[in-house]
């Protein structure tokens, strides 16, 4: 699964990196480096421009509301349980269908943090001596220090307590696919720790390469089973994860000190 990133890059960089044609500076996010679920995130994704007499699709830069609310929803409060969708399911499940067909978009990222249960720990829980054992976060990101380019969904909702006219009348919400986490070797892994990302967990947001992403972002591309073909996992090795502090695990903290890379875990034994 996805429940929490880290996007810092700035919207000028990911402009020029995606080859954005238009972005609104008042919808600049500050560097987020513990991005929860019903937070505002940068997303990239191509439609046309509100209000234009040209509606050729036009490749933007958006900040969206992490948590897909369907368009059929009667309010918003499912939003936050809707954070990921799993790839083997996104074209069946009605929450994710139609979005999946036209409503794609990147979320980049730095990496995505993931929890692993110390093994004194998990003996603890065994035995019943301890009901909420600590948990060791590790941080996931690309071996190159590239963007993480998670593949995203989006959706459209009205508010329909509002007037038309209201800032919030509509809100655009979005979501994480997520694939089974890769079984082979990390591309750079900790000297003692982990070997795959399945011995982390086993799922992972699903990363788009470039030579994806421009056809995940066409809006034009509406075939289900061309559409499939774009949700297989990248290539392997080209990950690598690494322990951080558990300050992470509170949602609170927030700063670059985040990511960096612990000597040794703080949790005991994990592998």
């Amino acid at each position: 699964m996805c429940g929490r990133y880290a996007a810092s890059r700035r919207p000028e960089d990911l402009a020029g990196l995606f080859e954005v044609e238009k972005w609104e500076p008042k919808e600049t996010l500050a560097p987020d480096y513990n991005v929860a679920p019903t937070k505002d995130v940068y997303a990239i994704l191509e439609r046309p421009l509100k209000d234009a007499e040209d509606r050729r699709p036009v490749r933007q830069l958006r900040a969206l509301k992490w948590g897909l609310v369907p368009s059929w929803a009667k309010t918003p409060e499912g939003g936050a349980r809707m954070i990921n969708a799993r790839a083997e399911t996104v074209a069946d499940k009605p929450s994710f269908r139609k979005p999946f067909v036209s409503r794609r978009c990147i979320l980049p990222a730095d990496g995505y943090f993931e929890w692993v249960t110390g093994t004194d720990e998990r003996q603890l829980e065994v035995e019943g001596k301890k009901k909420r054992p600590r948990k060791q976060p590790y941080f996931v990101t690309p071996a190159d220090g590239s963007v993480f380019a998670m593949a995203g969904l989006y959706e459209f909702w009205r508010d329909r307590t509002l007037p038309d006219d209201h800032p919030q009348a509509w809100w655009v919400t979005c979501s994480v696919i997520t694939t089974e986490a890769e079984t082979g070797p990390l591309g750079v892994a900790p000297a003692d720790g982990p070997r795959s990302l399945s011995d982390i967990h086993p799922r992972m947001p699903l990363m788009l390469t470039p030579d994806r992403w421009d056809a995940w972002l066409d809006p034009s591309r509406t075939d289900l089973e061309g559409l499939k073909g774009l949700l297989a996992p990248p290539p392997g090795g080209l990950m690598r994860a690494y322990p951080v502090t558990t300050a992470v695990s509170n949602v609170r903290n927030n700063g670059p000190e985040l990511l960096e890379e612990l000597a040794a875990p703080e949790v005991g034994t994990l592998f």
